[in-house]
């Protein structure tokens, strides 16, 4: 068991760490941001750009967090409660956005939907445009948030199991009806931790959907596109304040999601 000392200096190098690595540079962006006043955080991110890029990261989001919660879920259930050939195969295989380089992802959207390729030229005849516009850029928020969800409902699910809804099945009850009632409920703060970090990787994903938007300001620009526009421009306050935003919202989902999740052993 560590000495007094050695938990004290333990505890001093944790948050030495997480003041260098976290607490710093956000606190520098904020002391940058309102140097200056609010007045001008305000008008940057009410402008005509700002309030589109805001637009359209808000419509990627919202996509993506659904179908990224009903693709974990019903994954979750498949992984946890059946076995069948192939599921390690298919396990592995989720994990697989949290390994490979956003920027790799977004190429090979390019390649698989691009107007050159044979798919991408069909879908392009039909009238459906996905690279450098709105779908490639949910295409590829979904895929860099996929394990997300799964990865926090899965390990519940199994520490849950089925004797619940087995119960459930035998008073008459039907799949969907024990899943909405008695799953549902076991699983609900995962599932909310889940969406929470979807959310939060969907706003402020940059890799992936800088390569399939092709960067058009007024057009496919997100908020995380807004930040590099902007600060390369030599637009710093406007760069400034929509990083502080993007910031301030996760963290504030997060504490929020945090205070109102019971704690273990409630």
């Amino acid at each position: 068991m560590p000495s007094r000392g050695g938990r004290g200096a333990l505890r001093a190098v944790a948050v030495g760490y997480l003041l260098a690595l976290l607490a710093l540079p956000l606190g520098l962006i904020c002391w940058r941001t309102f140097a200056n006043g609010a007045g001008p955080v305000w008008h940057a991110l009410t402008s005509a750009s700002a309030r589109h890029a805001l637009e359209v990261t808000g419509s990627v989001a919202v996509v993506a967090v659904v179908a990224n919660t009903l693709s974990g879920v019903g994954l979750a259930v498949l992984l946890v409660r059946h076995r069948f050939p192939g599921r390690r195969l298919l396990d592995a295989l989720v994990d697989l956005p949290l390994a490979v380089s956003p920027v790799v992802v977004g190429l090979a959207l390019i390649l698989v939907y691009g107007r050159t390729t044979g798919f991408g030229a069909w879908l392009a005849e039909h009238g459906v445009k996905v690279i450098f516009a709105l779908p490639g850029m949910v295409l590829a928020t979904v895929f860099v948030s996929l394990p997300l969800v799964l990865r926090e409902v899965a390990p519940v699910l199994e520490e849950v199991g089925i004797e619940q809804e087995q119960a459930a099945w035998t008073l008459g009850a039907s799949a969907a009806q024990a899943f909405r009632r008695v799953t549902l409920p076991a699983i609900r703060w995962a599932l909310a931790y889940g969406v929470v970090l979807t959310l939060a990787r969907a706003l402020g994903e940059y890799g992936a959907v800088a390569v399939v938007s092709g960067r058009l300001v007024g057009k496919t620009q997100t908020a995380t596109l807004f930040v590099e526009e902007r600060y390369q421009n030599f637009d710093q306050p406007a760069a400034y304040a929509m990083a502080v935003a993007l910031a301030a919202v996760a963290v504030g989902i997060l504490l929020v999601i945090n205070l109102l999740r019971p704690r273990e052993g409630s």
